[in-house]
């Protein structure tokens, strides 16, 4: 078998021209996978102001008419809730809910049951995706422990101040969406719900 011997030139040239396409093989891959983290944020983003859009439309809806001696040039819009990371891991209960608040939960609860209505929702993964599909953002979904079989998830529909987020848990053919109050600060898996014996059937 014949040996080919290139000339030191030509070789290093052709070594040369392997490490340039390695090199660019690779910035193509980073480039690539910024890509990839670069469209999840967007899309992460759109779901969020789609939400909002959702959320700013329930609370018009849901307003109560303001008096001349109520108006006000103030923004009374606080940021969202951030959760102390100090705090101890433990249980607290529900806070009461304004009579917007309670307005507004009824409009998302029509909504939902009514998306879930004749459908049999199988696993956690399923309700998550349907709930996406309803402009309920991901960040916002957190899945709960099962209920007699059943899954269950909670959203946080909280914007500002407020304090509304939602519990979802499958039934036979439906859903049951239950409303609560939230304090600020806390996450919405750590309020305690006092459970129905049994979730209804119809």
């Amino acid at each position: 078998m014949r040996s080919i011997f290139l000339p030191k030139p030509l070789l290093a040239a052709a070594l040369g021209g392997v490490v340039v396409l390695v090199g660019f093989g690779a910035q193509n891959a980073s480039a690539d996978q910024t890509s990839v983290v670069s469209t999840v944020a967007a899309s992460d983003d759109d779901a969020e102001a789609r939400f909002l859009e959702m959320a700013s439309l329930f609370s018009q809806v849901c307003a109560p008419k303001p008096s001349l001696a109520s108006v006000s040039g103030t923004d009374t819009t606080a940021a969202e809730p951030t959760p102390d990371p100090t705090s101890p891991p433990v249980l607290v209960d529900p806070v009461p809910l304004t009579a917007t608040e309670s307005c507004v939960a009824q409009r998302h609860q029509l909504r939902i049951g009514k998306a879930f209505s004749g459908t049999d929702t199988a696993t956690y993964e399923e309700l998550r995706d349907k709930l996406t599909a309803l402009r309920y953002p991901a960040a916002r979904i957190h899945r709960m422990p099962d209920f007699s079989g059943r899954p269950v998830a909670r959203l946080d529909v909280r914007v500002g101040a407020e304090h509304l987020a939602l519990e979802v848990t499958v039934i036979s053919n439906s859903v049951m969406v239950e409303a609560f109050g939230a304090p600020e600060g806390v996450s919405v898996t750590r309020v305690w719900l006092k459970r129905q014996v049994d979730p209804p059937t119809s």
